[in-house]
């Protein structure tokens, strides 16, 4: 009752007319920045955040937030009707979307894919609801022992469940941590790795840094790629909606299915691509024809968006409750609240009511919302596509080049900004996964923290990371997820034919 009672707080707060002001708008830019490919959730929130700084936090982050759902929404649009995925999760969608829109079925992908998303985000923005004050007022018994245990367990699952190959993602990690080193120490005031550059004393600023990451990078490989739009044009009919309803229905198991695999993996830090796929595989081997599947069916588009939103979504529960972000996305929402002065975490429940259960409950009008608007607007989107890509390239390079001036209103971090753009666009051509290189430079600062404070504790001794069963069980896991890669090895390597040969 406590929860319900907070939620419907949560709605009188969300439901203000600035704030259902700032739900359309951001509903309406995140449908456009996944509909443009380049872009995408995380690069959106990154390159609009500059503008939220005048805004207070409550209103702030619901439009970011529904920057975000909408981001989820419009990357199935390109997917569907021009086999090009807006967003990285949209990737499995095209392989059933564009097919079903070939044959003439754009409409029925369409609201299929529109409709998984809100079951999807539904189901975990009801698991935020009743699971995030539980895990907040289990946080609060956390000490600087725990919060490391946590904040390791977060690394380590990044390269224990992460696709990439360990290396790769050890190696991003370790750049991460090393750029959020620079700067001044807090503890002993010295200065690391500034070079004699007075503008390094502060660090490397998280939004710059994750502008260029992400927006620039994007743009500089799309621009390489020479993208050009040709697709199918499609109209949503109310008809085809009810009918598409209908026949959506008879599949409750595969949502069921794909939003326990999208919330396990937004909560872990596996994400919404890798949900997507893997839902997409999962339905494919339980279904009855599998051959049928990347020929045009629908169950092929109902698995990858479901579970791409159940992630998306419940990746902002461990941001929440414990500060920890579950996907790139949730990092930049994360450095978002650090700029506005709200530390997640716990005591985010206790000291900030209206901020937390608003958010929840705009969770729940923004999926609302985004999906009337991406149902009735789909034929403007698809005319967007027709735009030249060098036309929008050079918008959204300004556009990000304006936000990244005016962090500080310095020269400078426009250059910064240029080079961690550069940065991307080689992690991305080396195929380097970058959201364990933004996660480390998020969370890098909050875990050496933690970890010193538990050193000065214990009086140096690592003990004190097993000095209790909740520290100690934390502990043991992340350093058995993180080597789980080598376990993986050793079995292949045991399974092997000619192991088999030789015994």
């Amino acid at each position: 009752m406590d929860e319900l009672n907070n939620l419907f707080h949560g709605f009188s707060v969300a439901l203000t007319l600035p704030n259902i002001g700032f739900m359309f708008v951001g509903i309406i830019l995140g449908v456009l920045i996944g509909v443009l490919p380049g872009l995408g959730g995380a690069n959106g929130v990154a390159i609009l955040l500059p503008l939220t700084f005048s805004m207070n936090p409550t209103s702030a982050i619901i439009m970011l937030s529904c920057i975000y759902w909408g981001a989820l929404f419009g990357g199935a649009i390109t997917s569907i009707l021009f086999n090009i995925p807006g967003e990285p999760w949209s990737v499995a969608t095209t392989f059933d979307g564009h097919p079903m829109a070939q044959q003439g079925k754009a409409a029925q992908a369409l609201t299929a894919a529109f409709t998984s998303s809100f079951v999807g985000a539904l189901i975990a923005v009801v698991l935020i609801t009743f699971l995030a004050p539980f895990l907040a007022k289990f946080a609060l018994k956390f000490g600087p022992a725990e919060f490391f245990a946590v904040q390791l367990l977060t690394f380590c699952s990044f390269v224990g469940m992460s696709k990439e190959p360990p290396v790769k993602t050890i190696a991003a990690m370790m750049l991460g941590f090393a750029l959020a080193a620079v700067g001044m120490d807090s503890v002993t005031g010295q200065l690391r790795m500034t070079y004699g550059v007075p503008e390094l004393l502060k660090g490397f600023d998280f939004l710059i840094a994750v502008i260029g990451l992400f927006g620039i990078g994007e743009i500089l490989l799309t621009m390489e790629e020479g993208l050009a739009f040709k697709g199918k044009s499609a109209t949503i009919r109310m008809k085809i909606v009810l009918q598409t309803w209908g026949e959506l229905i008879k599949h409750w198991k595969l949502f069921l299915r794909s939003t326990a695999i999208g919330c396990w993996m937004g909560i872990t830090p596996g994400g919404a691509t890798p949900a997507s796929f893997m839902s997409y595989g999962m339905a494919r081997r339980m279904s009855k024809t599998p051959d049928e599947f990347g020929k045009g069916k629908i169950e092929g588009v109902i698995a990858p968006e479901t579970a791409a939103h159940a992630a998306g979504t419940s990746a902002l529960l461990p941001m929440l409750t414990l500060g920890i972000p579950g996907s790139p996305t949730a990092a930049v929402l994360l450095g978002g609240l650090l700029i506005w002065g709200l530390q997640p975490g716990p005591m985010l429940f206790v000291e900030q009511k209206d901020f937390v259960w608003g958010l929840i409950a705009s969770m729940y009008l923004g999926n609302l919302v985004g999906l009337i608007v991406v149902l009735t607007t789909v034929p403007w989107w698809a005319a967007i596509l027709r735009i030249p890509f060098a036309v929008i390239a050079p918008v959204i390079i300004v556009i990000c080049a304006i936000g990244a001036y005016t962090v500080h209103s310095s020269m400078f971090d426009v250059v910064l900004m240029m080079v961690f753009g550069v940065l991307g666009y080689l992690f991305k051509k080396l195929k380097y996964p970058l959201a364990p290189l933004v996660l480390a430079l998020v969370l890098g600062d909050m875990a050496e923290s933690s970890f010193r404070q538990s050193m000065l504790l214990s009086q140096g001794s690592l003990g004190i990371f097993w000095s209790n069963p909740l520290a100690g069980s934390i502990t043991t896991l992340a350093l058995i997820m993180l080597v789980w890669p080598l376990i993986g090895i050793v079995k292949n390597a045991v399974n092997s034919p000619s192991v088999k040969v030789a015994t």
